[in-house]
């Protein structure tokens, strides 16, 4: 239950005026001691803040400063663009020079003396989660001061989020989705409360309240390509492909034209739409498509030095081998990229030399997620700038089980595997859920069922495609093994209408992979029992 808030808001009286213009990024009310231009740039900075476009938002800051290099919630905006609390990633050292740089001398309201003292907590003293919490507890104080303070309440909303430092923790996410809903109840186009109340519902429990936000938060701020994606949250957690598809492709040429806008080099919210527009394509079975995206993101790295290039690239190139089955023959440079990411590298390596029955070089590379193990567990392998998410080492832990587990298979060792796997299973199982295409590449339940299903076992098989299932909704590949288990159980109602589930999704699916589908409908409706089950 949200705490009460029992000091009604007295310094707003100024400026009210100077609500953000309609500008195709939302609407908010953010007055300031500040008129003017500078003000209108910094209600501008503010809307492309809450939508995490930092680069357009710092330009926007400094222009505001320039306008007027006394307002110092301008500075407290610039500072706030190098903190990214759902990535866990921070330039603390370039938000210091700036708050370095605030005006000191003029009077500010209590209201911007709040938002600055905050900010300086930020970027305090202390490791990033000491900092955080105390953030976090700022941002409710303020909250609680200034009721009628939409800003406060999404700040403090996002806050929270940037807490869950061990992973998704449903009492954090629901208490920050509260504050969300009730911002969204006075303001529907709140760019901030519709985004971070999509970030409070993107997983496949709760994804159901998030289809509103989601519909809404598109519409109200179409100039930012970020806000175009991030329906896709709930999208992906609710197996609706085509419109997780279109959410991506709108996004990317978004950024496409947001890099030409600021002459920048493309902000992570680009590659990132392009990963999950390749996945989501990979779902639908649109493999060329797929390779499209990736030849468009190998093209974008060659030109971006940066480590979100090189990571971007490498999880596109792992994830097209392994929804595809494809050979992964792949050297990247992984200097200064997450362990997680080297890991998939390293299984997407190992598993394609399996394919081609190279069991050494499949050693190799269980060698190589070996020795990221205790750089995982210790941060040694992050870089901050990189894309790092909770329980980085049990992500690896799992994707060296099921290496193991493909190499014993390989070896006719069954029951190591096989208890190797239900090791991973495990380890997933504690994991908290994350959005977006899954961690690691291949996830454990999925492959302990194709594993089960090839040793003769459809029974145990299928409990292990209905519990991937639950974690990824209309995954291609988990309902292509429950069908075939289904079959292999001769259980012909229920195999029909799982391949018919995923004909739907591959509706527009690459004519070779549609009519291998169309040819297992075929063999059931030839099946003593069995009807046509699509059109």
């Amino acid at each position: 239950m949200i705490v009460l808030r029992l000091v009604t808001l007295t310094c707003l009286a100024f400026s009210w005026a100077f609500s953000a213009p309609q500008t195709g990024l939302g609407r908010i009310h953010f007055p300031t001691s500040q008129t003017g231009e500078a003000q209108q740039l910094f209600l501008k900075g503010v809307l492309l803040l809450h939508s995490f476009q930092y680069v357009e938002a710092r330009q926007h800051f400094q222009a505001a400063q320039k306008a007027a290099p006394n307002f110092a919630l301008a500075y407290w905006g610039e500072a706030m663009t190098y903190n990214e609390p759902l990535w866990f990633a921070q330039d603390t050292t370039s938000a210091r020079a700036v708050l370095a740089r605030a005006p000191k001398g003029k009077p500010l309201s209590q209201r911007e003396a709040d938002y600055m003292e905050a900010v300086q907590i930020l970027y305090s003293e202390g490791s990033k989660e000491e900092r955080d919490f105390r953030y976090a507890e700022a941002m409710r104080r303020m909250y609680e001061r200034y009721p009628d303070d939409h800003e406060a309440g999404a700040f403090y909303a996002l806050a929270l989020l940037g807490t869950a430092h061990r992973g998704r923790d449903f009492r954090i996410y629901m208490k920050a989705a509260a504050i969300a809903e009730e911002i969204l109840a006075q303001n529907p186009e709140h760019p901030g409360a519709l985004h971070y109340a999509i970030h409070c519902y993107d997983d496949p429990v709760h994804a159901p309240l998030g289809l509103r936000a989601a519909r809404v938060y598109a519409k109200v701020a179409p100039e930012s390509s970020h806000a175009l994606h991030m329906p896709s949250h709930i999208f992906f957690a609710m197996g609706m492909w085509d419109d997780a598809v279109r959410s991506n492709e709108d996004a990317f040429r978004a950024s496409e034209r947001s890099a030409q806008r600021t002459r920048q080099p493309m902000e992570a919210g680009g590659y990132h739409a392009l990963w999950w527009l390749q996945y989501a394509y990979l779902q639908q079975g649109r493999f060329a498509d797929a390779r499209k995206t990736l030849q468009t993101m190998e093209r974008l790295a060659s030109g971006d030095p940066r480590p979100l290039a090189r990571f971007h690239h490498v999880q596109m190139r792992v994830m097209f081998a392994v929804e595809t089955g494809e050979a992964y023959d792949s050297s990247p440079d992984l200097e200064a990229i997450d362990a997680p990411a080297v890991a998939a590298h390293h299984f997407a390596r190992g598993m394609s030399s399996l394919h081609r029955g190279d069991q050494q070089e499949a050693e190799r590379a269980l060698q190589g997620i070996r020795s990221l193990g205790a750089g995982a567990s210790t941060g040694t392998h992050h870089h901050q700038n990189a894309h790092i998410y909770p329980g980085d080492a049990q992500v690896i832990a799992i994707m060296e089980n099921e290496l193991a587990a493909m190499l014993a298979m390989a070896n006719g060792k069954s029951k190591e595997a096989i208890a190797l796997m239900k090791s991973a299973v495990a380890t997933e199982d504690k994991t908290p859920y994350e959005f977006g295409p899954p961690s690691p590449p291949k996830p454990a339940h999925e492959l302990l069922g194709e594993m089960l299903l090839s040793l003769g076992q459809p029974r145990l098989a299928r409990v292990q495609f209905e519990l991937a299932l639950l974690r990824a909704p209309k995954r291609a590949l988990s309902l292509l093994g429950l069908a075939r288990a289904f079959e292999s159980m001769s259980d012909v109602a229920a195999a029909r209408r799982s391949y018919s589930e995923l004909r739907q999704i591959w509706s527009r699916a690459d004519k070779e992979i549609l009519k291998a589908l169309d040819e297992s409908l075929e063999r059931l409706q030839s099946t003593p029992g069995g009807r046509p089950s699509v059109p």
